[in-house]
């Protein structure tokens, strides 16, 4: 079956309150492609790689978590901006964003996905004085050291962590938040977390970890978060009986 853009678009907007946001990128549409949607494609983020893959499909619209434009970036569409928004007007592919309200939706978010996949039980927010909770706090079934955590993580995720810590170092209370997030670090240690997980963190990070005697882990910024817009893809499925495919181009970063 299909939907029209702009009832898609209105139905996202409300489902996961993207004018509720003050983010670094807009949601939303971002660009507007034909009228009548019979397949979409979602992705985490917006890469050439994916847009020619969803335009080979044939597909009519992309959803995706990192979408094209952020605050800062040169004005102009040209270079490599260009080269991705190009083949999407050619082929008439909306392309649809949702950046932090895919990563704090209480049901389908990257944060509230990443607890259920690493088996965490969910005890609050380490942020829950703010109107959109990210950064979880919960604990693990039993203890366990942080070295099988991390094999633990890697395996589910698919990927290759680094982390900071002793691998025998016992860990119950864990914090998290998908993406870069570490700096949310001295938050999870005032909410006495023994390890935060995250997707990516700068250097700084390690004297963080170290000195506020939480250990870390670096999960991947793309595979923490396949999960949010997975999910949302399905849900988009079940709600329009629409044709949706979910297209990784994994990275370990």
């Amino acid at each position: 079956m299909t939907v029209n853009r702009q009832e898609l678009e209105k139905y996202l907007n409300t489902f996961l309150k993207a004018d509720a946001f003050r983010d670094c990128c807009p949601n939303g549409l971002q660009i507007q492609g034909r009228e009548e949607i019979s397949l979409v494609v979602t992705g985490v983020t917006a890469s050439l790689e994916l847009i020619q893959a969803a335009a080979d499909l044939g597909a009519d619209a992309i959803m995706v978590h990192h979408g094209l434009f952020w605050r800062g970036d040169p004005q102009g569409i040209r270079g490599m901006l260009y080269h991705r928004v190009a083949p999407l007007i050619r082929a008439g592919i909306s392309l649809f964003a949702y950046h932090l309200p895919l990563d704090a939706h209480p049901d389908l978010g990257n944060n509230v996905l990443l607890a259920r996949e690493l088996e965490i039980i969910q005890d609050g927010w380490c942020d829950d004085d703010s109107p959109f909770p990210m950064v979880g706090l919960g604990h693990l079934p039993e203890e366990m050291t942080l070295g099988a955590l991390v094999s633990r993580t890697d395996r589910i995720l698919d990927h290759h962590s680094e982390f900071i810590g002793s691998p025998g170092t016992p860990v119950r209370t864990v914090a998290w938040c998908t993406g870069a997030a570490s700096e949310y670090l001295p938050l999870a240690a005032e909410r006495g977390a023994d390890v935060f997980i995250t997707g990516e963190a700068p250097e700084r990070a390690v004297h963080m970890s170290r000195e506020l005697g939480v250990s870390l882990i670096t999960a991947g910024h793309h595979c923490t978060e396949t999960l949010g817009i997975r999910a949302l893809g399905e849900h988009v499925a079940l709600q329009f009986a629409t044709q949706v495919r979910f297209l990784n181009f994994p990275n370990n970063f």
